[in-house]
């Protein structure tokens, strides 16, 4: 099965990246706005036991933290997404280390670790320009307590749902 790692945003966060992704992201039905920790894998059971054993160890000994979104960027020319940036990555960056270590340590990925909350993706390059180009006109200040991290699960519909949630407890 699919499994990947995230955090989800406060309510607020959400909203204003879904008024965006509702048009613009077509993965907006299969799960809701968020920053990917760990990118999606194939896991056997014995591999998910690991990582959740693994998750719980983790965030036992990592404190909940806020985070600010303060513009919105592009991955552009590499791929034709739109994003909410953090202002300040370092949480985020250390959050991803430490999940990415022992069972679950992550393979080479294609790109840097560059936390974000989608709001467009799969955009036409004059799609992406000219919502890029009105977006980054837009005043952006949205902060967002993190204190959990969510293992989810792709459904046989495409659709991503919580196996199960950790709490920031340190």
């Amino acid at each position: 099965m699919l499994y990947g790692i995230v955090v989800f945003p406060e309510k607020h966060v959400q909203d204003v990246a879904n008024s965006w992704r509702r048009r613009h992201d077509p993965h907006y039905s299969a799960i809701p706005a968020h920053l990917t920790v760990r990118e999606a894998e194939e896991w056997t059971d014995d591999e998910l036991k690991l990582a959740v054993a693994h998750l719980e160890q983790v965030t036992s000994t990592m404190p909940a933290f806020s985070i600010q979104l303060n513009r919105v960027s592009t991955f552009y020319p590499v791929n034709h997404v739109l994003y909410l940036a953090l202002q300040d990555t370092a949480d985020m960056q250390k959050l991803h280390e430490q999940v990415c270590s022992g069972p679950v340590t992550c393979t080479e990925g294609k790109y840097v670790y560059t936390p974000h909350v989608t709001i467009g993706q799969e955009l036409s390059a004059d799609e992406l320009h000219d919502l890029y180009g009105n977006l980054r006109m837009q005043s952006t200040d949205l902060v967002s307590k993190i204190d959990r991290v969510h293992l989810l699960y792709q459904t046989d519909n495409g659709a991503w749902t919580a196996y199960q949630s950790f709490l920031l407890r340190g």
